[in-house]
């Protein structure tokens, strides 16, 4: 029996219909618009002419006959499009329109079936299909014109087509998400993104930033102070960055980071010969000093020198422009880029004109030097005028004052005898001595020649008297006692070797044995400087003067003063060698006092900061307190380094806390519960110096200026 072969398939018939004779067909089941407009198609079209033929079917009257019409019931998009070149005059209206002419089955079905079987394009084919077009000779602007996206997009689509071609296969193969292939183009390196690639395998974690973070590893962030000091310098001299063009990166990474120390060890030594040529006797240059690094230093204070003729002009130029930009802008709508750009000159302008260099003493200078660093800012960062101990002048003696005069001598004696000389004294007199004394005084030969000095042991008595009288009247004026108190604190804070105090008391404000980097650019620490310059411009240069300048300052701001004094003098630091477990419990009393909170103060655990540095067990109890069990669970398998990555992100806008940190009573809240940390702690101070100027009474201020 012979086989019956299965019949051909017959395809539509295909032909050019001008396209006046085409109409749209109310079968097409396209209703929503979406994806390129008819406009954006239509220049699509202009350029490259119709790629894909138009189905049509013809229009019959009542009695079925062919009308010479043909509506359209898959391809109306192409058709507006067309329509409107005709309406554009860029086609003619019998130009003929390819078609495919369908006469059986049903239009609806043809119009669905157009529109589901179109399989979209890969990303990656899209990828490699705009590198194709580069390496063809198309610029990255004209591939962003021809196919109307961006020129940022281009250049997001070629990036990604220059990832490794391995990870590019495991990405086609759906091995790879589009979220962490981006997060791949932030090196160009494919060897070392393979190797990424190899160890997230063994990975619990496969996030885009986990990928980010391993990829930059080493690098050195541009947001760093060190890139913003150098700025230009570093690509100029061939160095490469790793930009992230899927997500902000603040200015990306500096991959060689010989080169940036190299540039900017070069560039602070310029920078340092400039000081040098000032006079000063040593210059100390370091990227960034610990903090206290002064410490023990005594600290000249310089005179502020008024703004020459050129300056106040040059000021006043700067701010009338300043002025009328603020006011040509002043609407809700964003400020264009090149304005806030000239604002933000103008501003750091203006700032240098109030942070001008004040003078020094020429002959302080001499034996005077210089720290130059470089600021939390990235903008170089100079510290005037410290004084080493070994480069002070001698102490001269304090001249003996011997005369009769009784205020003369007991203020005298009070400020150089120490405090168990008088008691020896009044021991010895209880013990009979003075009346020995008495006749060794009765026996001395009566004076030829007028009056002279009193003998050091009468003095001593005296004085001993007068001692311990204002011991008690000094008990009985608690409000005299502060003032008394805070005198002897500014004076071993304020003036080193100043001997201008009768008190016996003492203060240290010792530096940190260890710290951890970047301690001296932390909020904290730049505040509670600037607290401390400006109490030590507000005092007078003189320790003569300090007590009248102090007695005129009124409650609030003697209160204040002494707080700064106290506070600087406190030692909570942990020390292997140095065991104090009744100070360091003190510490956790005196913390509780004033209700401190590391949280707000800005410290937070990262892997730098504790995670990186404590066992696995530490890493999962932290997380387990502050995110619960089932959070710890999830990474209890990683390894160490990972482990520390991920309880980082875990514990973020967390305020958890390691035990030494805590305050008692302080409890952990969920991240959308907890404050922002502050950048700056409070202070009680005025951001400004000025302002709090204003509520110091002008005597006080007189005397400060002295």
């Amino acid at each position: 029996m012979a086989q019956v072969s299965p019949s051909k398939i017959a395809l539509s018939a295909s032909r050019d219909i001008p396209f006046n004779k085409l109409l749209l067909s109310a079968c097409n089941v396209r209703r929503i618009k979406a994806g390129v407009s008819i406009e954006q198609l239509a220049d699509d079209i202009a350029r490259r002419t119709l790629l894909q033929s138009i189905t049509v079917r013809p229009v019959l009257d009542a009695d079925g006959n062919e009308t010479g019409m043909y509506e359209i019931p898959a391809g109306g998009r192409r058709f507006r499009a067309l329509e409107l070149l005709v309406k554009q005059k860029r086609l003619a209206k019998t130009a003929p329109i390819p078609c495919v002419i369908r006469t059986g089955g049903i239009a609806e079905e043809d119009s669905l079936a157009e529109n589901v079987q179109r399989a979209p394009l890969h990303p990656l084919d899209q990828f490699r299909a705009f590198l194709a077009l580069r390496e063809k000779g198309q610029s990255e602007e004209e591939i962003a014109a021809a196919f109307f996206v961006s020129f940022a997009v281009v250049k997001q689509r070629l990036r990604l087509a220059s990832v490794s071609p391995k990870l590019l296969d495991v990405y086609a193969e759906d091995g790879i998400t589009l979220d962490q292939l981006m997060a791949f183009t932030v090196s160009g390196d494919w060897e070392r993104q393979e190797q990424v690639w190899e160890r997230l395998q063994s990975s619990y974690s496969k996030e885009p930033y986990v990928i980010r973070r391993q990829l930059t590893e080493g690098a050195v962030r541009a947001s760093d102070k060190r890139a913003r000091f150098i700025g230009e310098a570093y690509e100029a001299e061939g160095g490469s960055v790793l930009r992230d063009l899927f997500q902000g990166d603040d200015g990306g990474w500096l991959q060689d980071v010989a080169l940036v120390e190299r540039l900017v060890a070069e560039q602070l030594a310029r920078e340092a010969e400039t000081i040098r040529a000032e006079g000063w006797k040593w210059i100390e240059v370091a990227p960034d000093f610990p903090y206290g690094h002064s410490f023990g230093l005594r600290q000249l204070r310089g005179e502020e020198q008024p703004l020459t003729a050129e300056q106040e002009v040059e000021r006043e130029a700067l701010q009338a422009e300043y002025d009328r930009l603020e006011e040509e802008h002043a609407g809700p709508e964003d400020l264009p880029e090149e304005v806030d750009r000239r604002l933000g000159e103008i501003e750091a302008a203006l700032a240098a004109f109030e942070d001008l260099p004040v003078s020094f003493d020429p002959a302080e200078v001499a034996r005077a030097g210089a720290f130059v660093s470089i600021g939390s800012e990235g903008r170089l960062r100079v510290d005037r005028g410290y004084v080493r101990p070994e480069d002070e002048l001698p102490v001269a003696q304090e001249p003996e004052i011997n005369g009769e005069d009784g205020g003369e001598s007991g203020g005298s004696a009070c400020g150089e005898d120490d405090g168990s000389v008088p008691a020896v004294a009044m021991r010895a007199s209880m013990d009979g001595q003075a009346v020995q004394a008495g006749s060794e005084a009765a026996a001395e030969p009566e004076e030829e020649d007028g009056i002279k000095p009193l003998p050091d042991r009468l003095l001593t008595e005296l004085t001993a008297h007068r001692t311990l009288a204002l011991r008690f009247a000094l008990g009985d004026r608690p409000e005299i006692a502060f003032l008394a108190a805070l005198h002897a604190l500014c004076l071993k804070l304020f003036y080193h070797y100043a001997l201008d105090s009768c008190l016996e008391l003492d203060v240290k404000s010792v530096a940190f044995t260890a710290q951890a980097p970047g301690l001296n650019d932390t909020g904290t620490a730049r505040m509670l400087t600037y607290r401390h310059q400006f109490w030590l411009a507000s005092l007078p240069r003189q320790p003569e003067a300090l007590w009248d300048a102090l007695s005129l300052l009124d409650h609030l701001q003697r209160q204040s003063l002494f707080a700064h004094c106290v506070g600087l003098s406190v030692n909570a630091v942990h020390e292997a060698y140095n065991r104090r477990p009744r100070a360091l419990a003190h510490s956790d009393v005196l913390a509780s006092a004033v209700e401190l909170d590391m949280v707000t103060a800005g410290w937070t655990p990262t892997v730098d900061s504790y995670l990186g540095r404590v066992t696995k067990a530490r890493i999962l109890q932290a997380v387990r307190e502050a995110r619960g069990e089932e959070a710890a669970e999830r990474i209890a398998h990683l390894k160490k380094g990972e482990m520390a990555e991920q309880a980082e992100q875990l514990l973020a806008g967390s305020s958890w806390l390691p035990e030494k940190l805590r305050t008692q009573g302080q409890v952990f809240t969920a991240a959308a519960d907890v404050q922002a940390p502050r950048t700056e702690p409070e202070t009680g101070l005025p951001d400004d110096p000025e302002e709090h100027e204003a509520d110091m009474p002008t005597g006080a201020w007189s005397v400060a200026a002295e």
